[in-house]
């Protein structure tokens, strides 16, 4: 009779709802501003952990075939290893106001120059950085499909960008096992704007080692050439016959030390590609598989372009520590074009002043039965 009851309760243990919601955790502070840890759960037992520190995604655990959950991107498990001045990577974070290299962080709009720099504004040294150092203002939302909505005011010259933009980013867990990103932003002045998230992916688990036998599949014909410092030039190069080519699922190592210039400069890849289909639509960017494990993610995207980055440079202590390592994850960044401002032919990342910036990416996951 026990071992029956034992079977039955073991049986509901796997079979039963988890409690969907979300969960805060009080996570320190960074310049007299709170700092904290959010939980989403959906009914499947999903998880994702968000910082409103960077708006940065921490964890992402996901149900494998037995039920148990794994976390399958890196980040860290306190405030002070995102502080800290080994800190390196963004991992997870936010990206803004524009994700990825503009050619002599220069570009003109409306026949004047803007210079992107970080002691572009020097009357509010706490709000002079990047989006992914800064705390945000946070808005839970518990429900079924928990959301954790943030927001941030990036007052006009901060970092040499023009206009005061007023940003939200709302993260979403779905029934379906989807956290959605939705991205809006609106300006008083023409401004630049690209938002993305930097999450590195392992789908074995986030310290199980290397990524290069994981499968990837890459929806884009055509990538944007570089310059010798990996800046878009402007011309796009077609995927075909290259090492370049994820058009069908590859291992991320099958060509990750080809002879083509730009993998050598890079010491792997990290290259935006052009996804295919019409920017603004929801499409998929991306896919990545753990054979091992059947643990699949799906990038969807309304944006231009992904920038696939296979981590190949040696990750800062605090990673090391995680057991993280070179090319031991991939980031998948949806993004605009970089260097689009300075490139006409590109997708546009200009927003008009008092227009509607808005962009969604889905992370998409499954388990193969």
């Amino acid at each position: 009779m026990k071992y029956v009851w034992f079977i039955a309760a073991a049986w509901l243990a796997i079979t039963l709802p988890a409690q969907a919601g979300i969960t805060i955790k009080a996570w320190g502070g960074v310049g007299g501003k709170g700092v904290d840890l959010f939980t989403l759960t959906n009914a499947n037992g999903m998880q994702a952990s968000i910082t409103n520190y960077g708006a940065i995604i921490t964890a992402i655990r996901i149900p494998g075939r037995d039920g148990s959950l794994t976390d399958v991107v890196q980040g860290f498990d306190s405030l002070a290893d995102y502080t800290s001045l080994d800190y390196k990577g963004r991992y997870g974070a936010t990206i803004g106001r524009f994700a990825n290299r503009i050619k002599d962080n220069t570009y003109r709009i409306n026949g004047v120059q803007y210079h992107v720099a970080r002691d572009a504004y020097v009357l509010n040294e706490a709000e002079n950085k990047p989006y992914d150092e800064r705390v945000w203002d946070a808005s839970p939302k518990d429900g079924a499909e928990p959301q954790l909505v943030l927001s941030l005011l990036d007052r006009n010259g901060i970092m040499g960008f023009p206009g005061t933009l007023r940003v939200t980013v709302t993260y979403t867990l779905t029934r379906a096992n989807v956290l959605r990103i939705a991205y809006r932003a609106v300006s008083d002045k023409d401004t630049i704007i690209s938002l993305t998230n930097h999450s590195y992916f392992n789908m074995a688990g986030d310290a199980s080692g290397s990524v290069l036998d994981q499968l990837l599949t890459v929806n884009a014909d055509q990538i944007t050439a570089v310059d010798d410092k990996n800046v878009p030039t402007g011309e796009m190069r077609n995927v075909a016959g290259t090492a370049f080519d994820f058009r069908r699922p590859t291992p991320i190592g099958a060509h990750i030390n080809d002879p083509d210039p730009a993998i050598q400069r890079a010491h792997g890849f990290d290259q935006n590609y052009a996804i295919n289909g019409k920017p603004g639509t929801l499409r998929l960017a991306a896919r990545l598989t753990d054979p091992k494990s059947g643990r699949t993610l799906e990038e969807w995207t309304t944006q231009a372009g992904v920038q696939v980055y296979s981590a190949n440079y040696p990750p800062p202590s605090v990673a090391l520590i995680k057991g993280y390592q070179i090319h031991s994850a991939v980031a998948l960044e949806a993004q605009a074009f970089p260097n689009a401002p300075n490139i006409p032919s590109f997708p546009s990342a200009l927003l008009r002043q008092d227009t509607d910036y808005n962009q969604v990416t889905e992370f998409r996951f499954n388990v193969a039965p």
